[in-house]
């Protein structure tokens, strides 16, 4: 399997390093991403096509009708999340429960600390 080409994935911020992430959680959907994509979860035309499709239906655009790229990662999560639950990887109610414990390990842990899910906080 061909690893896809990243330079042709727009809105996606690179440089000579890769990619550009302002907060963890992005690079974490990124790599998990790439990990469905390698272990041939969905072809990287259906990743295209999907994330395609969330950024086209974004709502919050600038003032110009344009989306502004700020909540790139936030499209990216969405996809993810759709191509997960249409491949039947994950129900809908699981991501949502691994939403849930992860919003609580958040508020839970000190600021500075990893955050970390434990398995009997997820809500099945």
């Amino acid at each position: 399997m061909n690893p896809p080409d990243l330079q042709r994935s727009p809105g996606l911020h690179i440089d000579e390093g890769g990619p550009v992430f302002r907060a963890p959680w992005e690079a974490h959907a990124f790599g998990l991403a790439l990990a469905l994509y390698e272990r041939g979860a969905f072809t990287w035309q259906e990743w295209a096509a999907t994330l395609g499709a969330e950024i086209a239906a974004a709502t919050e655009v600038t003032s110009d009708g344009r989306d502004d790229g700020s909540r790139y990662y936030e499209h990216w999560l969405a996809a993810l999340e759709r191509l997960v639950t249409d491949k039947r990887l994950a129900t809908a109610r699981e991501l949502l429960a691994y939403r849930q414990a992860w919003d609580h390990a958040a508020r839970s842990t000190p600021h500075g600390k990893p955050i970390v899910l434990a398995e009997d906080r997820r809500d099945d």
